[in-house]
């Protein structure tokens, strides 16, 4: 499944091919069709597999004793030149939005269930800090999040990428008063 989500993650749901992506995981393209019901159903897959390397990596969101901190960590990772560059190990929210709103089914809804969940897991750690309308400035700060890597990544290696990450921590961590201890 993790040749399947860099393959997706390099050339978007519709550029993946059955044939070629199961020559390389070694199975044949009749194999493919024991596993899945259809192309889609791999997609939707891939995408869950995204997802959850994205959790793994974004543990820092679930706890310790200073919220605060746990969310300043997040925002160095998340708005990092070395996250802008991992499209291939990153979070999938930025690598896949625009394909993902040209699909349907399976695969938009594992989307937006991740979506979901990475919203819910901000939102947890601002009620934890006092912010108003958790939920609310959960789903504006996932968006926050994710149109600045995205615009970062369009901008490449330049000083307008680098400015796009470091404008939004700096913008987010006043907002939030993250760096109150």
């Amino acid at each position: 499944m993790r040749e399947a989500a860099n393959e997706i993650r390099a050339k978007g749901p519709d550029g993946v091919a059955v044939a070629g992506l199961m020559a390389r995981a070694g199975l044949t393209h009749g194999g493919f069709y024991a596993h899945f019901a259809s192309k889609d159903a791999l997609v939707a897959e891939a995408v869950g597999t995204m997802f959850d390397d994205a959790r793994r990596r974004s543990d820092m969101l679930d706890g310790g004793d200073d919220p605060r901190a746990a969310l300043r960590d997040y925002l160095e990772f998340y708005l990092s030149t070395a996250h802008r560059d991992g499209r291939d190990r990153g979070c999938p929210l930025p690598a896949l939005s625009g394909d993902i709103a040209r699909t349907s089914g399976p695969a938009r809804n594992r989307f937006a269930k991740g979506v979901v969940g990475l919203s819910s897991r901000l939102a947890g750690l601002l009620t934890s800090i006092g912010v108003d309308q958790p939920e609310s400035e959960g789903n504006a700060l996932l968006a926050q999040l994710v149109g600045a890597v995205s615009l970062a990544r369009a901008l490449g290696d330049r000083p307008e990428s680098l400015a796009v990450l470091e404008d939004t921590k700096s913008r987010i961590i006043a907002r939030f008063e993250l760096d109150r201890t």
